[in-house]
């Protein structure tokens, strides 16, 4: 298996607008990303902390610093720095949501990328890799469907 990025496409019924919305604010977040809290805003080179069970005896908390914003069209942020407040090319991850208008809706494609740059040993590569695949092939329709009821309620 490859293992080097993760790519997914969906169409969305909604505006390339409410979709950048929906990516880039923490009450959407929250909503379609698995109850994560998150302090994240559209403006590049913010430092930023994403935690599913803050509260928790088990907390899961990433950083993730925002790479690129084009709204509505692209949002990219790295993120899983191993421990690194601050995320960056030779540390992290990359992920990458662009919008293109579709229809009367949003073309989606998310891709994350750096999983062999990561320099992880092929166990813990195998095993995070399986991880993301699992998560976005959850988080990606959720954020689909939570932002054609964004849509539908405007």
């Amino acid at each position: 298996m490859e293992m080097g990025s993760i790519a997914r496409e969906i169409h969305i019924d909604a505006s390339p607008e409410i979709v950048f919305e929906v990516i880039t604010s923490p009450q959407h977040i929250r909503e379609w990303w698995g109850g994560a809290e998150a302090d994240v805003a559209p403006h590049e080179g913010l430092v930023a902390e994403i935690a599913w069970g803050k509260d928790s005896t088990d907390p899961h908390i990433e950083y993730l610093t925002v790479v690129e914003v084009d709204a509505p069209q692209l949002f990219s942020f790295r993120w899983v720095a191993d421990g690194a407040a601050v995320a960056t090319a030779g540390n992290s991850l990359l992920v990458r949501f662009e919008l293109t208008p579709e229809g009367s809706g949003t073309l989606l494609r998310m891709t994350e990328s750096g999983f062999r740059e990561k320099g992880w040993e092929a166990a813990v590569l195998e095993e995070a890799y399986a991880d993301h695949v699992r998560g976005w092939d959850l988080f990606i329709p959720s954020l689909g469907a939570y932002s054609a009821e964004v849509a539908a309620a405007r």
